[in-house]
């Protein structure tokens, strides 16, 4: 009788177990002289036999051999029995396996290549495939990690991580991405995730308090993050993140514990400390404004640097003050972007300084769009009398990066319907080029109380447009109110806006007293 090549058929026979499980007929007999090995030939024919009846021939056997018999028929049974649980056990994983979206071929196919996960207990396997179903792992996620990483099941490995994640003193059951349980079995080799708890602690113990540590879990690769880096990697990564915000700065960006400390994050920190010329919480501030910064390779970082350094003529200090002030310098593709912006200052005139002051005060320069927002904003400013190719046309670009095209034209439409013309409102931006770029909405509430309330006239704006940019309700109405007490209706816009809060609450004062004292004067003459 031949051994089956297979485990079991899907409908299993008791006697091709019986068969298969079975030591061979040989090894029942002890190599006692009161026993004389029979012939292999006749042991077959004993097997065979015994399939049948569940007892050896006695005609094989001599007269001292009835223990023989007892012994043969006990572990007959015992073979019997072992083979009808694993025939059991075989039903249930296939059953099992259909309960989670698998066809019967698929799961024969799947034992074949894994034979570990039949040869594992039947409630190791269910107990395991419903702790991953209580994580959220589920349907079509479930049946892709089983047959991705069949290991999953079986690996003791997984233990460690799911009793973390279901019954740990963190409470995150139900609370981690389930995408994120998946990424993590599925990419990472099982002998990885021995001592991802303990990991995962080091974060506790650097501030992270048990509410944010589950959005940082949710936003990591927990393979990069945990799994493939050693504690004390992990300790190290997290001293040197200390120097720069550390805990804020992992919130900020938890896909920051992703990087290889020696390879990425040093020389890349380092680069943008050195260029601040060793100032660490200049640094932290760049990083805590931008840590996505810490993305870009040491060498992308340094073409930027050396471009404004060559072509704009800003020296390193100035270069890290603009950078201070806008990390996202550094998004700006050089070629795209960098070059042809600060070649359009250089043809308005500025020099190296000027460009750095421009750049400081309106950093987005460098990276809106040219054709979807800075074209637009060029033609209007032509349109109402700026000249190409001069400084005034670059500080109005500089002015009106901050606000949306929309806007900008919203406000010249106010200024005209005021009866202002293109030339005033040249004369007003030169002066104030922030009148451009206020929400139009609030620029006509302010010109209406202006008009109205005030009964000044709109022309006197071309003198003073600054007014534009005070508060309504917090310094125009409350100051034309105390002064309209002292000074009646003619008062200059100029010197009732102007003057700090200190000082306009003490002016206010001291002629709310004279007044009165002169009055006690007069009374006791």
């Amino acid at each position: 009788m031949s051994t089956p090549t297979k485990s079991f058929p899907f409908s299993p026979s008791p006697s091709c177990f019986s068969y298969a499980l079975s030591p061979p007929i040989r090894t029942l007999f002890p190599s006692s002289s009161l026993f004389s090995p029979l012939p292999l030939q006749k042991l077959n024919v004993a097997a065979n036999s015994a399939e049948k009846s569940n007892k050896l021939p006695l005609h094989f056997l001599g007269s001292q051999d009835s223990s023989l018999v007892q012994l043969n028929c006990s572990v007959l049974a015992i073979s019997e029995s072992s083979t009808n649980s694993f025939v059991d056990s075989g039903v249930m994983i296939f059953s099992l396996f259909r309960e989670i979206g698998f066809n019967d071929i698929d799961t024969e196919a799947l034992l074949d290549a894994h034979p570990v996960i039949k040869l594992s207990p039947f409630e190791s396997i269910r107990t395991r495939i419903h702790s991953l179903q209580t994580l959220g792992v589920s349907g079509l996620s479930l049946s892709r990690l089983i047959v991705k990483r069949p290991d999953v099941l079986t690996a003791p490995e997984i233990d460690g991580v799911v009793c973390f994640l279901l019954e740990g003193d963190l409470e995150l059951a139900g609370k981690i991405k389930p995408s994120q349980i998946e990424h993590l079995f599925n990419s990472t080799e099982p002998k990885f995730l021995a001592g991802f708890e303990a990991k995962v602690r080091l974060l506790l113990q650097l501030g992270i308090t048990q509410e944010t540590i589950v959005p940082v879990l949710n936003n990591v690769n927990l393979t990069k993050a945990f799994c493939l880096k050693s504690f004390e990697d992990i300790e190290r990564m997290l001293t040197f993140l200390n120097r720069f915000g550390g805990v804020d700065l992992i919130l900020r960006r938890p896909a920051l514990l992703n990087y290889d400390l020696d390879a990425q994050l040093i020389p890349r920190v380092g680069f943008l400390l050195e260029l601040s010329g060793g100032d660490e919480t200049g640094t932290a501030t760049v990083l805590h404004k931008l840590p996505f910064v810490v993305a870009y390779s040491v060498d992308h970082l340094k073409d930027h640097v050396e471009f404004l350094k060559s072509f704009a003529g800003l020296s390193e200090e100035e270069i890290f003050r603009i950078v201070l002030v806008y990390p996202n310098m550094f998004s700006a593709s050089r070629k795209r972007k960098l070059h042809p912006r600060i070649d359009f200052l250089k043809q308005c005139g500025l020099s190296s300084h000027d460009i750095f002051r421009f750049l400081i005060k309106a950093p987005l320069f460098l990276s809106l769009s040219f054709e979807g927002n800075l074209a637009y904003k060029l033609v209007f400013l032509v349109k109402i009398g700026y000249k190409k190719n001069t400084k005034e046309l670059a500080m109005a670009m500089g002015a009106v990066t901050r606000t949306s095209c929309k806007n900008m034209q919203e406000v010249i439409g106010v200024f005209l319907n005021y009866g202002l013309t293109c030339d005033d409102i040249l004369e007003m931006s030169m002066k104030h080029p922030q009148v451009l770029q206020y929400n139009h909405e609030s620029l006509e509430e302010k010109m209406d109380y202006l008009v109205e309330e005030m009964g000044r006239e709109v022309g006197e704006l071309l003198a003073f447009p600054a007014f534009l940019g005070y508060k309504l309700d917090g310094r125009i109405k409350h100051r034309y109110e105390e002064k309209k007490k002292i000074l009646g209706e003619g008062m200059s816009l100029n010197k009732l806006l102007s003057v700090s809060a200190a000082r306009f609450s003490t002016k206010s004062k001291r002629k709310q007293r004279v007044p009165a004292i002169n009055g006690l004067d007069e009374s006791d003459d």
